[in-house]
């Protein structure tokens, strides 16, 4: 796969549509190739901004931070994901049912190929919601720009009169919409359930426009990326293939086999088991005695997590809660969004709030010295997460309780159960 070819090709279909659209509805396409080398990437940007938005940065308002728990941020981010995938194709389908409606003629392959690229500027605008405030304009502009752009792509890719196409589009938002709606249903229902408790540049290589070699690094946002790219676009070519052949056990194996393409572990991952993962919590912090301890596993569309959380008292009213969490068959998001995630430092009359990186390592810390309450967690081998959070005298106690956790052990395990396709 030419990552450098994604890149134009989004570009020019946001800057130059007009011209562009006829271009792509030319191309020869397989829907396995359009998923591995377009949709699986940009889909995943506004699933991994969430997932920083949410549970790395947190939403703040009157001076209050709110983050999601790490286990439900992965666990929301791949229903997210994944929806976004099935609903993308489930549109391609309306579109090319309704294609004979408005003079059009039906093609499943360009059908996809016309959501892909129109909403090119949803996908992208959806990392807007990382900044404060304006963010969620921005996703709603990209939203908008899309609708435009799904207007000039149909004429070309679907066949239909240009004054047809008003009408045609106009039809498909709508359904659209409303299969978003029933998306977020579905993921409102996961929050009330709780299904799921920079560098140098250097490495991989790809092509700009003008046919010079562009290096970038294989750990940042754009290298994770184009690493996914490569697996998924191979994972397409085998889909195509178990497609044709008719055959179940081939289609449902190509299957498992894009997902660990896009989730980034290229095959399955096996999370720690509960009585292993909270092994790494000790009996005391300090003063504070261990009230209470729990672990679980869970598995979401075939990707593991496992988790242990752990109280922590005194008797003079301290409460510290220390978590472990195993993203197990999500790591490959976790170390996007962690080459993806800004830092970011907030000050405030009586506490901060900072997202930063150590040794290589995300962390992200948060103190209120009137309340004398906080969090400070740190994301290890782009796959563990160790949080302590509560009331202490400082935040130098919170990662003192971090530390307590054996983090070199931990972080040496992030290989483990790991199985290679």
């Amino acid at each position: 796969m030419d990552f450098g070819k994604i890149i134009e090709r989004a570009k020019a279909i946001l800057t130059t549509p007009r011209t562009e659209w006829p271009i792509a509805a030319t191309e020869p396409a397989t829907v396995g190739g359009l998923y591995g080398g377009y949709i699986a990437i940009l889909a995943a940007l506004p699933a991994l901004a969430a997932f920083i938005k949410g549970s790395l940065l947190g939403s703040s308002a009157f001076g209050i931070t709110v983050r999601m728990p790490i286990g439900y941020g992965i666990g929301e981010m791949l229903l997210r994901y994944i929806l976004t995938l099935v609903l993308a194709y489930v549109v391609a389908l309306i579109i090319n049912a309704l294609a004979p409606t408005f003079g059009g003629q039906k093609d499943t392959t360009q059908a996809l190929k016309t959501v892909a690229y129109a909403w090119t500027a949803y996908w992208v605008a959806g990392i807007a919601v990382i900044v404060p405030w304006l963010g969620w304009l921005i996703a709603i502009l990209g939203g908008i720009y899309s609708i435009y752009l799904l207007y000039l792509g149909l004429p070309h890719t679907m066949k239909c009169p240009p004054d047809k196409a008003a009408g045609y589009t106009a039809v498909s938002v709508i359904i659209a919409i409303v299969l978003g709606w029933i998306i977020g249903i579905i993921l409102s229902s996961f929050f009330a359930v709780g299904a799921l408790g920079g560098g140098a540049m250097s490495g991989m290589q790809i092509s700009a426009s003008d046919g010079s070699s562009v290096k970038i690094d294989s750990n940042s946002a754009l290298g994770v990326l184009a690493a996914m790219g490569q697996r998924a676009e191979q994972a397409g070519k085998e889909m195509d293939a178990a497609q044709k052949s008719g055959d179940a056990h081939a289609q449902q194996a190509a299957v498992g086999k894009m997902m660990g393409a896009i989730s980034g572990t290229n095959g399955t991952v096996q999370a720690l088991a509960p009585d292993q993962i909270k092994t790494f919590l000790p009996d005391s912090l300090g003063s504070l005695k261990r009230t209470s301890i729990s672990a679980q596993r869970n598995n979401a569309m075939g990707m593991q997590v496992s988790d242990a959380s752990a109280e922590y008292a005194s008797d003079s009213g301290q409460h510290i809660t220390l978590e472990v969490t195993d993203t197990g068959g999500a790591k490959g998001f976790v170390a996007m969004a962690a080459a993806m995630a800004p830092e970011d430092e907030k000050e405030t009359d009586h506490g901060y709030d900072k997202t930063h990186t150590v040794d290589g390592n995300l962390v992200h810390e948060a103190w209120d010295t009137q309340s004398r309450s906080g969090e400070y967690s740190v994301v290890l081998g782009q796959r563990f997460t160790v949080k302590a959070s509560g009331n202490a005298d400082s935040i130098d106690q919170l990662k003192q309780a971090v530390a307590s956790v054996d983090l070199g052990k931990l972080e040496s395990m992030k290989d483990a159960g790991v199985k290679s396709d």
